[in-house]
């Protein structure tokens, strides 16, 4: 496994960061342990989650699975820096959601006793508050961090000038700040390119990409299909059919180098400015274990130009729309 340090900060992190999301609504409390088992044994110490995974009905089961797989014992919380989330509705009473200090009091503390932690290595807003101001959400932070109960914060979903305007708050405050932002970033959603990337490198953060695969889109789906590995249906096949040259030429381009296709999409991840480690998020063991050649994957410039003029990016702002 490589780590990297996470965006500005001396944590070191491996390279893919294990999610967490499918455990309870779709992989089983067995199963999931099982592949956090694999995650370390592997050398990957860097685990997503969020207070809201589990279900509808079952908001922080997630958190609670990964807490018994600590409570194990065997240095498995000393060994992972664990990241969760703080945002979305626990409940349907006032305050049980967003960013006012009290919410995020009330939620770290659910967090911490679910994970069965005393601390949270990287604690992470789901989204923008547009109705807390910075101050506020700086203030309950800094409190938690005071009370040894966050080491670091994080943003997820952010814009660009979401970041500028945390961070330059923070700054008043002589506080350290967001030190990472989680995005949707992959070969065919890039629209971070244009300001978020450029901000986390000017702030230093890591970026940490979620759905890297674009749903299985480029997971080899169409050969999955063909081999009858994987039945398209639904808004699936509808979403190939409209993609279907773009995939069939990645596809294509994947075999022709001998790789698979989600290690390519993850490796290209990879060699990407401020990215830390794209989260995988594995239904089974075998599916993780899949993932890992990406880390060993050093894509050459041709087959990065090739892989441009299949998905085309962007041009950080404003050259990408202006001279």
């Amino acid at each position: 496994m490589r780590y990297t340090h996470l965006g500005r900060t001396g944590l070191s992190v491996s390279r893919l960061c294990l999610g967490t999301m499918n455990f309870g609504p779709i992989t089983d409390e067995a199963t999931s342990w099982v592949i956090m088992d694999r995650a370390h044994e592997a050398g990957v110490n860097f685990f997503d989650t969020a207070n809201v995974y589990g279900g509808e009905t079952s908001r922080g089961a997630t958190e609670e699975i990964v807490g018994r797989w600590f409570a194990q014992g065997g240095g498995r919380r000393e060994r992972t820096v664990i990241a969760t989330k703080v945002y979305g509705d626990m409940g349907k009473w006032p305050n049980e959601g967003k960013l006012s200090a009290v919410n995020i009091k009330r939620a770290c503390e659910g967090s911490l006793r679910r994970l069965q932690t005393d601390y949270l290595d990287l604690y992470q807003m789901h989204h923008v508050d547009r109705d807390t101001s910075w101050d506020e959400i700086w203030e309950a932070m800094e409190t938690l961090r005071h009370q040894g109960k966050i080491v670091y914060a994080g943003s997820s979903n952010f814009a660009g000038w979401h970041i500028a305007m945390a961070q330059e708050a923070a700054r008043r405050r002589n506080f350290l700040g967001l030190v990472s932002e989680q995005s949707l970033y992959n070969l065919f959603v890039r629209d971070v390119e244009l300001e978020v990337l450029p901000a986390a490198q000017a702030y230093g953060l890591g970026v940490i990409p979620w759905s890297p695969l674009q749903g299985g889109l480029l997971g080899g789906v169409i050969r999955q299909d063909r081999e009858g590995k994987r039945r398209l249906e639904g808004r699936a096949k509808d979403t190939v059919a409209s993609k279907r040259p773009q995939i069939e030429a990645y596809e294509d381009l994947c075999q022709e180098i001998g790789a698979e296709c989600s290690a390519v999409a993850l490796a290209w991840l990879l060699s990407r400015p401020a990215v830390t480690a794209p989260i995988i998020g594995p239904r089974t063991p075998e599916q993780f274990d899949g993932a890992l050649d990406a880390v060993e994957m050093d894509l050459d410039d041709k087959i990065l130009d090739r892989l441009e003029q299949i998905f085309p990016g962007h041009k950080t702002a404003p050259e990408d729309y202006a001279w």
